[in-house]
């Protein structure tokens, strides 16, 4: 079974891990809620983002592990004074040039054996009934639950603990504004309680047709994706029912039974063949038995594409943290010392880095999908490290001056909005996702160079404007997946393909974070009329729904109830909704997919002692 082993295409879609919380028999009744509430965020962060290591940075002081000096750990096969004439081109160093050149051959010649014997592997498989395939899978798994059951675990370091603020509560004192927050948890108990009735193990639910629903995106139709994605939502709306009942089947079916570091490195010594290319670009995806990896085949000619692996860096450095073992930082640091020293055209990165050759692909940059959690982890790597990668700090501001220079434009309307760079051409085209900028903006205003935080708080309540046209602009009040700014046309999707609606979270996140940052009531009114439509129009007996064309006032559904609903969607709208002591932003960072994850304070920790937590 191939599995995706990072981000799908737009880099903000929960990838296929069937990671999840141990069973400690002996240490449950002894768990604290703060302690279930650190497991819960591990469980997400680590199915969200390949395996998401929970973000702990200890002190250096105490835990000095290895040394994060950047020139002694990385591209150990780069040599950064060669080739200079031709950045997208590196050469071997060494003593024995021409011994490395025969290594790479060997390398190349063993990846390409494997994809064709890989491909024989397939063709006999395709061969055999269903019946016997999934027999064989279920032998497969049960092999490997057997050998995680048997084989001697090598015990990792203790972890500092931070203390937890503002994990639960943030009842508004508006009683009208209660009220509207109590309608976003009816809306996410609907969703839940439909999928777990029809489409319960199901990665997500067919809310019309009322059963199971999945993608290849998930590798397996059945690891429960939207169960995981949903744990932390249940868990901040005080749904503890409905959270019990999801752990409760990930402990049963998914059978993990030892601790969640020990499995997060399980997983990831899994997915490091990933890595195996030429230039240290991981592929999109690998196969989690034999190692071999590949990319997607319309992805300019076989690329990797930027929101991928662009979105493994602050889980690869954390896991690195929590073993102790620097191979996991190595491999990110080298993706982003292999980036800084590449030729970037006027200064943007493109979507496509051929992993064999490390040459960019076709020259088209996007903020939304396919380059847009890139450089949303720029910011947060700086965020999660309490704010001391400068290092990424400086890469965000380059890329978003880069952006604004070139990508950022204001229509004659007047509606600012971010198109996309192809082959030296600017398309006045913005999609959903790069809604999530305006958010983004606002977030990292603070820190900006030259005392433009006043700027990029604007920039981003520009952004919010134009995506809540889009909505507006719409018979449903919901907007489309993309959207045009050509002549007479504004904020309106002009092709039928471009005109769905999929319960995407980007606009409604973008109103959060500018409700945080402003507290304007616009953003709040806006998250309600989106609210409303959403209930109006997408909401079935079954689940919700997404729409096929948002201009019909009667439109047809897609009869998806898409996972990220749950994770990213109503957690927005509930927060919209709380005070801001509820994951208040000075101590929590959400990843690429709502989990919240805590910044870690050096002076609040303490080291736990409880072996259920380590």
């Amino acid at each position: 079974m191939t599995t995706p082993a990072l981000l799908p295409l737009s880099g903000r879609r929960i990838p296929p891990l069937n990671l999840g919380p141990p069973s400690f028999p002996h240490h449950r009744a002894t768990l604290r809620l703060s302690e279930k509430f650190i497991l819960l965020l591990i469980l997400s962060a680590f199915i969200t983002l390949c395996f998401g290591a929970f973000f702990f940075l200890p002190d250096s002081s105490k835990h000095k592990r290895f040394d994060l000096g950047l020139e002694d750990v990385l591209i150990p096969h780069v040599d950064a004074s060669k080739g200079a004439k031709n950045p997208g081109v590196f050469l071997i160093h060494g003593p024995d040039e021409h011994r490395h050149r025969e290594e790479e051959e060997r390398l190349r010649n063993k990846i390409r054996a494997d994809h064709e014997k890989a491909l024989e592997e397939a063709k006999e498989k395709l061969k055999k009934s269903r019946e016997e395939i999934r027999a064989e899978i279920q032998t497969e798994k049960n092999k490997v639950v057997q050998e995680m059951k048997t084989k001697e675990k090598k015990p990792l370091p203790p972890v500092p603990i931070p203390n937890l603020i503002g994990i639960n509560g943030g009842d508004p004192e508006d009683n009208d504004i209660r009220k509207k927050r109590e309608k976003i948890k009816e809306m996410m108990k609907h969703a839940w309680d439909n999928y777990r009735m029809y489409g319960w193990g199901h990665n997500e639910l067919r809310p019309i047709a009322k059963k199971g629903h999945s993608t290849n995106i998930f590798g397996s139709s059945q690891m429960g994706a939207t169960i995981v994605d949903a744990l932390d939502t249940l868990y901040i709306m005080g749904l503890h029912d409905e959270f019990g009942d999801g752990q409760k089947w990930i402990e049963e079916n998914l059978d993990f039974s030892v601790i969640f570091k020990i499995k997060a490195v399980q997983l990831a010594e899994k997915l490091l063949p990933a890595f195996n290319t030429p230039t240290g670009i991981p592929w999109a995806m690998v196969n989690l038995k034999s190692g071999v990896g590949r990319n997607w085949g319309w992805a300019s000619a076989g690329s990797s594409i930027l929101a991928e692996f662009g979105t493994l860096h602050m889980e690869f450095v954390h896991l690195s943290y929590l073993t102790g073992d620097p191979v996991y930082y190595k491999k990110v640091m080298h993706i982003r010392k292999l980036l800084q020293k590449m030729d970037r055209p006027n200064g943007l990165y493109p979507n496509y880095l051929n992993p064999r050759t490390g040459r960019w692909g076709q020259y088209h940059t996007s903020v939304g999908g396919l380059g847009d959690s890139f450089y949303e982890y720029l910011l947060k790597a700086w965020l999660m490290s309490d704010k001391t990668d400068h290092e990424a700090r400086k890469m965000y501001d380059d890329a978003i001056e880069a952006i604004e220079k070139h990508l950022i434009k204001k229509s004659r309307g007047g509606l600012t909005f971010i198109g996309e760079w192809k082959n030296g051409h600017l398309e006045k085209k913005m999609g959903h996702l790069a809604c999530f900028a305006g958010g983004m903006f606002a977030l990292g205003a603070d820190g900006s160079r030259m005392d433009k935080a006043g700027h990029y708080l604007e920039l981003g309540a520009e952004i919010a404007r134009t995506c809540h046209e889009s909505y507006d602009r719409t018979a449903l009040k919901l907007g489309p997946e993309s959207f045009k700014f050509d002549g007479a046309v504004e904020a309106v999707a002009v092709r039928q393909a471009e005109k769905y609606y999929i319960l995407r979270p980007e606009v409604i996140e973008t109103y959060w974070y500018l409700w945080r940052f402003t507290h304007d009531p616009r953003y709040r009114q806006w998250g309600w009329e989106a609210a409303l439509a959403i209930e109006k129009y997408c909401r079935v007996s079954g689940g919700f729904s997404g729409v096929k064309d948002v201009y019909s006032s009667t439109p047809t559904h897609d009869d998806v109830q898409q996972s990220f609903f749950l994770a990213e969607t109503l957690k927005y709208l509930y927060l919209l909704f709380s005070s801001d002591d509820l994951l208040p932003l000075d101590h929590w960072v959400f990843n690429t997919e709502a989990h919240p994850l805590p910044v870690l304070h050096l002076a609040n920790t303490t080291l736990s002692g409880n072996p259920a937590v380590r």
